[in-house]
């Protein structure tokens, strides 16, 4: 395992090896090898916690509607969120809205290129800031990602878990010592590139691996120990109930407001409980009785889905309603009425997304 410094030679060694492995790839994705700082900062903020299949589609939508900062920073909070509803990690959309007006009125609308700037900004972190400031100015700046760590961790066997302090500033030394200083932005991509198509989290195929004669972890037979995980905090179990409440094909949806998860989406009404609870339980609790849930018709038994966070097991039921127009009327002074095919136009999380159109599918 590294403790301090790593060789010359091998340094040199290791680039030679990725760049070959690199020169093969030809992975064609928009914002690879261009200089563009605003469109980086955009494709970086997408592909974290998203896969590169998945983020394409949103990265060519978010800048088919916000071609430049300008219009990012000019936009509307709720047609950001639209647009990114399904991504998931809301706080990635309101953090680039809000760093957008900051950078239009603090750096006259041109992204920040060096590091030491753009570690300032809301949202972007070291990972964010080395990817921008090495790839749009070449500053020497390493990129540490899931796939850098997994890379380091299995050719150089470092066992420590990268999510502890210790672990974390030993990574980022070593991913520093290996960069190639003449060329960050390439080096950078090609680490990357390596570990989301070569080195994969499960099944690698080491055989044919240009590190596989060197390699800790497969020299070792330890390839699926590395990199070495910390124990994960037991997930917090979250019940809600939410619901959808119509008259003559309109609802009622609120905004969330509170510091929580998806804030600034939207949601159908929700009563929200330490555990799971039949319909007939709710109707006790004080806001069935705001809600006047006992005096609508349940439609059918409540819709159930679990939804996994980064530190929350969130557990769905949507009970769909009817409400009499006298209840529905009285309902729209707390909630915000929509038509029912109008809902698309709102960004909601995506299990409320999800149960949206299964219902509107299930109509036709």
């Amino acid at each position: 395992m590294i403790h301090k410094r790593i060789d010359k030679k091998i340094q040199q060694a290791f680039i030679h090896k990725l760049f070959l492995w690199h020169a093969q790839v030809d992975r064609k994705l928009p914002w690879v090898g261009i200089k563009d700082p605003y469109r980086i900062w955009i494709s970086e903020v997408i592909l974290q916690q998203t896969r590169v299949e998945q983020g394409l589609s949103y990265y060519l939508n978010f800048i088919k509607h916000f071609p430049d900062i300008y219009a990012l920073a000019g936009a509307d909070i709720d047609m950001v969120l639209s647009l990114w509803q399904g991504l998931g990690y809301y706080s990635r959309a309101r953090n680039l809205h809000e760093t957008a007006k900051q950078i239009t009125q603090q750096y006259g609308g041109k992204v920040p290129l060096h590091y030491s700037e753009l570690i300032k900004l809301k949202g972007i972190g070291p990972y964010s800031a080395a990817a921008i400031s090495s790839f749009a100015a070449d500053e020497p700046k390493a990129v540490v990602d899931g796939n850098v760590v997994r890379v380091l961790a299995r050719i150089f066997g470092i066992t420590n878990p990268y999510k502890e302090k210790a672990g974390r500033n030993l990574f980022f030394e070593t991913a520093q010592q290996l960069l190639d200083k003449n060329n960050p932005g390439k080096y950078n991509q090609a680490v990357m590139d390596f570990g989301a198509l070569q080195c994969v989290p499960k099944n690698p195929n080491c055989r044919v691996c240009t590190f596989h004669r060197i390699c800790h972890a497969y020299q070792n037979n330890q390839v699926m120990q590395f990199p070495s995980a910390k124990a994960r905090a037991q997930l917090k179990n979250r019940y809600l109930n939410f619901f959808w409440i119509e008259y003559r094909n309109k609802m009622l949806i609120e905004k969330r407001c509170d510091k929580d998860i998806w804030k600034g989406l939207y949601q159908f009404p929700l009563i929200e409980t330490n555990a799971v609870f039949s319909f007939e339980e709710l109707l006790k609790s004080p806001l069935a009785k705001v809600l006047f849930l006992s005096k609508m018709s349940l439609k059918g038994p409540g819709w159930i889905k679990k939804q996994k966070l980064s530190h929350q097991e969130i557990h769905f039921t949507i009970y769909h309603l009817s409400a009499s127009g006298n209840i529905y009327r009285r309902l729209e002074e707390k909630y915000i009425s929509v038509a029912v095919s109008d809902l698309a136009l709102y960004s909601l999380p995506s299990t409320l997304a999800f149960y949206h159109n299964f219902s509107l599918s299930s109509k036709k």
